[in-house]
């Protein structure tokens, strides 16, 4: 809170000095964070927002009074005898003019507003420097009663903020959205979004401006903190002397691929860095998981924060251990071997007596991940380093992966990436520059726990899993109506069936940035015990 607030302010200083705006728009719930979640339950927060807004208001206070000088729209949560809302501070000429209240609360996917907030009742409309100013935030433009009642209360221009999370495609959408806004309301759009890494999402900005007829004339860079200026002007008396904000040129919006991986670096630096880690580590086997999490950590937060451990067991190909260091070498991080044998070794003699007369199986392979699990683990615990767990979402969904072994960690960047993904990002990231070796990603992808293993020994081939697992965990779709899109049945019921096994695996699975529809973290939530079958 202090943190924000001065930064606030201190921006709103340097605007007034300069006078280079006459509006600051600072996204929803910009004062506290978004989301807040239980901190908003915590007395000391009313406290902090009071003397927090004031703080901000004195910022404003200009020489022309309330109409003049600079004027700000700080998203903050209000308190109000037993309510909380989700409220936008119109600030001028020292303080607080005007209050709105996000009237749409959204519920569903990552969101949980209805758990804390209670909604407003209706439009704010402001008038600054002459121009009737409608308020909005995020929700509230996604539907379009609240934008319909600030026209019919006047409003010329609508200003929404927004605390908006990085999916794929979500940009492209986002500006579908608010086009639609305008040619209904015959109004042009200013919608700002925040930019950064809260935990699993990240917020990727690209603010933009739309105009009456659903165009947008101006886009600021995605994933980029920034302060564009923009200016809206009355046109002349023949057009009707409407508001029409000034044509920018916007660009193309980014390709997916490119997007993701920005997303990715963000929310591993943010969340790097907004904890106080010093760094990371992370196992660097010589397989394409970790070369592409390699390739984010370094590009996060530099070379020299990273520390790279291969871990060799007697079925690590040589192979991978050049290819590890390498890329190690090519990236400029610390990297060190710590074969595992005597700790695997040791681990098996300790179980002799008790696992006698019974076969080999996971068990043994499991021993080999829990042992790097537990290196890594205590350097973390010796430098403060936090672990980066380099699991996909392939392996998370249906369990290839092993609990307490390479599953442990702090933060797992590619969580919500499919295999399939991740070779797209691999490629992607080569494309900027060779950082991965060509036959981390042309080899068959491995775990190396047995002789001559392959993924495809237990999972069907990624190209037939990845749409199966999409199927289920983005439209919520029945083996039934997989199977009809031309996957074998049977295959389809299998993958489903792993899917719920492994869920008491994925709750105690680190967090990771979310960069889809539906990630396996705030929305994802499936019972561990239940005897559901999946049909």
């Amino acid at each position: 809170m202090a943190g924000n607030t001065a930064r606030i302010a201190e921006l709103l200083g340097e605007v007034r000095r300069a006078r280079s705006a006459d509006l600051v728009m600072f996204p929803e719930l910009a004062m506290c964070g978004y989301p807040p979640e239980d901190l908003l339950f915590h007395k000391g927060l009313r406290r902090q927002v009071s003397e927090g807004l004031a703080q901000i208001a004195a910022r404003t206070a200009g020489s022309t009074g309330d109409s003049g000088g600079i004027a700000a729209l700080v998203g903050y949560p209000e308190f109000v005898d037993n309510h909380i809302y989700n409220s936008v501070a119109f600030l001028a000429g020292g303080r607080q003019v005007a209050n709105y209240r996000k009237c749409c609360l959204p519920n569903y996917s990552v969101f949980d507003e209805e758990r804390y907030f209670t909604p407003g009742s209706g439009p704010t409309v402001v008038e600054f420097r002459g121009v009737k100013l409608g308020l909005g935030i995020c929700e509230d433009v996604w539907q379009p009663e609240p934008s319909a009642r600030a026209t019919a209360a006047g409003a010329e221009l609508i200003l929404a903020i927004n605390g908006s999370p990085f999916e794929i495609g979500k940009q492209a959408q986002r500006e579908q959205v608010l086009a639609a806004r305008a040619r209904e309301t015959g109004v042009p759009l200013v919608y700002l979004n925040m930019v950064g890494g809260q935990d699993e999402l990240v917020f990727d900005g690209g603010s933009c401006v739309v105009d009456r007829a659903g165009r947008t004339v101006f886009r600021a860079p995605a994933l980029e903190s920034c302060v564009p200026v923009v200016t809206l002007r009355r046109a002349s008396a023949g057009q009707g002397g409407r508001v029409e904000p000034d044509v920018v040129a916007t660009g193309p919006l980014p390709e997916d691929v490119a997007s993701v991986y920005a997303a990715l670096v963000t929310g591993v630096h943010d969340y790097v860095r907004k904890n106080g880690f010093p760094g990371v580590v992370l196992g660097l086997s010589g397989g394409i998981d970790s070369a592409l999490t390699l390739a984010i950590a370094v590009d996060a937060i530099g070379p020299r924060a990273v520390q790279a451990v291969m871990m060799p067991y007697r079925w690590t190909a040589a192979m991978s251990q050049e290819d590890a260091a390498a890329q190690a070498r090519h990236m400029g991080v610390d990297y060190q071997v710590l074969p595992i044998g005597g700790m695997v070794e040791a681990a098996r003699t300790t179980l002799a007596e008790l696992f006698a007369g019974l076969p080999e199986d996971t068990t043994e392979e499991n021993l080999q991940a829990r042992s790097r699990g537990i290196l890594l683990m205590a350097i973390s615990n010796k430098t403060g380093r936090m672990v980066l767990a380099t699991g996909n979402k392939s392996e998370m969904a249906v369990g290839y992966a092993t609990l307490y072994g390479d599953m442990a960690g702090g933060f797992a960047p590619i969580k919500d990436c499919t295999k399939t993904l991740v070779y797209r990002l691999a490629r992607y990231r080569n494309s900027l520059s060779p950082v991965i070796p060509e036959r981390v990603i042309t080899r068959p992808p491995s775990a190396e726990l047995r002789p001559d293993q392959k993924d495809s020994d237990s999972l069907p081939p990624y190209d037939v899993l990845d749409p199966i697992l999409d199927a289920l965990i983005l439209e919520n779709r029945s083996v039934e109506e997989i199977a009809a899109r031309g996957f074998e049945k049977a295959v389809a019921a299998r993958v489903l069936e792993m899917v719920r096994k492994a869920e008491y695996k994925r709750r105690q699975a680190p967090p990771g940035v979310r960069i889809s529809s539906r990630a396996f973290g705030r929305d994802w939530r499936y019972p561990i015990t239940s005897g559901y079958r999946h049909r």
